[in-house]
């Protein structure tokens, strides 16, 4: 009988020359089990979106509950659907006074998408400004304000107006102008090797906005629900944007983007035309229980303020001669390494014995972490100790 490998490579679309294969037939908590039985250690959790493991029980039980009252039932915004409407509540709570309505979508790519029509729609420019590095989604728009052009020459020509500035240069800001509809930034650059912004910068880069009217956008779709150590990463710096991105982490291990603004500022895609932003799987029930059920974890058990000093355990144990730096902030880490093929040498030792890692799409040279905030400290070490073993056999 032909292999699931063999179909998977047969009919199923691929990303790389060269995918890694795992045939995974179980996951719970930090761990996935293959076909074979072995197990794996998660450090990237799906690209930092199982923030609490994988199979959480009330997760699965919000989930399970929600399945047996209703799926899909319309276009996305026209009937009123309790998970949709208890989340946005909830969320509202917790954020600042303009960031009170939410838009629900499918993907981080799609609330990109939305974020940036929403402020060409209310500011009335076209003009939108992003940062070297930085990445937002593969989608036509999204790509567009991609920092990096070895993945967007391809499909050139993309949408125009954007200006790309330098990431924590002070002296770009003065490029942002009253043509501009919106900055869009994230808190800490993900495929740049997990770089935070400066404090000072970001504020800077707040106050030009309002100078000349642009709208600010902080993609949070990586940082969002505690990875940093904070529920929000625009938390540690003091700065609020006028559009939140969130998604990732924040479907719990659904399908579930959004993007989170002011009631004026959001009103302004009902009109003029009337469906401004419009999408049918949206907020689906599901995956907002889901959602819910995640951030109620999130408030209610320690693992958001564990954050810190998990982090603190991986830059202790992970001392070695060929470690050139650690970047990032909270359980989003770069470990860098002197070149790509080192990294991806070490990257392959690590799978070999058991611990499932990656690389950034612009620092190939660094060794992602993001586990689970549910990791343990004993984990932590287990895992830190084969990191070093493949480092040291990559060395030899």
């Amino acid at each position: 009988m032909i292999s699931l490998r063999s179909l998977f490579l047969q009919h199923q679309g691929q990303t790389s020359p060269e995918p890694l294969m795992l045939e995974i037939v179980k996951a719970r908590g930090v761990l996935l089990t293959d076909r074979n039985r072995k197990r794996y250690m998660d450090l990237i959790s799906g690209i930092s979106v199982s923030n609490l493991g994988h199979g959480y029980p009330s997760v699965v039980r919000a989930i399970q509950k929600q399945m047996r009252k209703y799926m899909h039932l319309m276009v996305y915004g026209e009937i009123i659907q309790s998970p949709q409407v208890q989340l946005a509540r909830k969320l509202a709570t917790l954020l600042p006074e303009n960031l009170q309505m939410v838009y629900y979508v499918n993907s981080g790519s799609e609330a990109i998408e939305g974020a940036v029509k929403l402020a060409k729609r209310y500011t009335g420019r076209f003009e939108t400004v992003s940062f070297a590095k930085a990445y937002h989604g593969s989608t036509q728009g999204a790509l567009s304000l991609m920092g990096d052009e070895y993945f967007k020459q391809a499909f050139r020509p993309l949408v125009p107006g954007n200006k790309i500035l330098r990431y924590n240069c002070e002296e770009d800001l003065k490029k942002i102008s009253c043509r501009t509809a919106a900055v869009i930034v994230e808190p800490v650059q993900g495929e740049a090797g997990y770089v935070p912004a400066q404090a000072a910068w970001l504020k800077k880069l707040r106050e030009r906005c309002n100078e000349v009217g642009a709208l600010l956008i902080f993609d949070e779709i990586q940082t969002g629900y505690g990875r940093t150590g904070k529920l929000f990463a625009f938390e540690h710096y003091g700065v609020v944007p006028d559009v939140l991105v969130l998604a990732k982490g924040f479907g719990g291990g659904m399908p579930l983007g959004a993007f989170i603004a002011s009631r004026d500022i959001m009103l302004c895609l009902t009109h003029n035309p009337v469906l401004g932003h419009i999408t049918t799987f949206g907020g689906h029930p599901v995956s907002c229980a889901a959602s819910l059920a995640t951030l109620k974890v999130l408030l209610q058990k320690p693992y958001i303020q564990e954050v810190a000093s998990k982090e603190a355990l991986f830059r202790q144990y992970l001392v070695h001669p060929a470690i050139k730096q650690i970047s990032g902030k909270g359980l989003m880490l770069a470990v860098e390494f002197e070149s790509e093929a080192f990294n991806k040498q070490v990257i392959a030792r690590c799978l070999e014995k058991g611990i499932l890692t990656d690389w950034f799409l612009f620092n190939a040279q660094s060794l992602r972490l993001s586990p689970p905030l549910v990791i343990t400290s004993e984990q932590i070490k287990k895992a830190c100790k084969i990191i070093l073993e493949s480092v040291d056999e990559v060395t030899m």
